[in-house]
């Protein structure tokens, strides 16, 4: 029999290379589809994971151990690698060079098992293309983190961010939508992030989410919410945009209400960075958390 799952995330596995401010350098294997996928499966839906890297360079199994979640694995004839230097402590301020690109993901390669919504969680343009999301929307609802429609690999191997190009024709695809600040800006022109928001489902997606270093936003055409972010401290700050995104949607599956669900990730995400790497606790973590420091 087929399997069924709620969400499938989708995305590179990336070799990072992370230089703190102090010059300290840590070697760890991650990228969006991991903080997601970790994120999706803590909040206790069906979780599958599809990713691609080169089979020399990572040990996917050990890097997904204790998910609760099917993993799915191809090859690509390299593995994603980014060097991250951080300016600041607060790891606000970054510079991102990129050491290899995954090959891009075609529809044929992603297993054929039925899920309510396909995540998109790339790292760089390339990733995914506009015929991926055409052939996904066709069997099931779509998600993306815009991050891997705009952020760039130039011929130096910096990477820097450009606007989506085909923003108004994909956009009517896309049953969640996530970016940040700064990336909602670079989209809309806009840095009013309610207007951004409003402008971004005026373009034809349903449901947008927007993070902020103080708060996440929701929007699905009826009303601006919001919710604080309540870490008590920073530690875990790396993957936050992924495991809101992947809490959102995870939340909305359950028939949680865009504001239930915006609750629900804003928790998630905030409890997520009080500790390093991704979530690895429950959805009753997140619930109890929500007890003490949101009702």
């Amino acid at each position: 029999m087929e399997k069924k799952y709620d969400v499938m995330v989708i995305g590179p596995v990336s070799i990072d290379y992370n230089i703190d401010y102090q010059g300290n350098e840590r070697r760890e294997i991650g990228g969006a589809v991991v903080a997601s996928g970790f994120a999706a499966a803590g909040s206790g839906v069906r979780t599958a994971v599809f990713c691609k890297s080169n089979e020399k360079d990572a040990d996917i199994k050990e890097r997904f151990a204790g998910i609760q979640a099917d993993l799915y694995w191809s090859p690509s004839s390299a593995t994603c690698s980014i060097r991250n230097q951080y300016f600041t402590a607060d790891k606000e301020k970054r510079q991102c060079t990129s050491l290899g690109v995954c090959d891009p993901f075609r529809f044929a390669e992603i297993p054929q098992v039925e899920t309510k919504v396909y995540h998109f969680a790339g790292l760089v343009y390339g990733d995914f293309d506009g015929a991926l999301f055409e052939e996904a929307a066709q069997h099931g609802k779509v998600a993306l983190d815009v991050q891997c429609m705009l952020r760039h690999v130039e011929s130096d191997g910096s990477m820097k961010f450009h606007d989506w190009e085909d923003k108004k024709k994909y956009l009517p695809l896309m049953d969640y939508f996530k970016t940040d600040a700064a990336e909602a800006e670079i989209i809309t022109g806009l840095s009013d992030r309610a207007e951004a928001a409003r402008q971004l489902h005026a373009w034809g997606a349903r449901e947008i989410v927007i993070t902020h270093n103080t708060e996440v936003l929701a929007y699905d055409g009826s009303e601006i919410l919001t919710c604080p972010i309540k870490a008590r401290n920073l530690s875990g700050r790396t993957g936050r945009g992924d495991t809101t995104f992947a809490g959102y949607i995870a939340a909305r599956q359950e028939g949680k209400s865009v504001q239930d669900a915006l609750l629900y990730c804003t928790a998630l995400v905030s409890l997520k960075m009080e500790t390093p790497g991704p979530f690895r606790g429950t959805k009753q973590d997140v619930l109890d958390y929500i007890k003490e420091f949101y009702l």
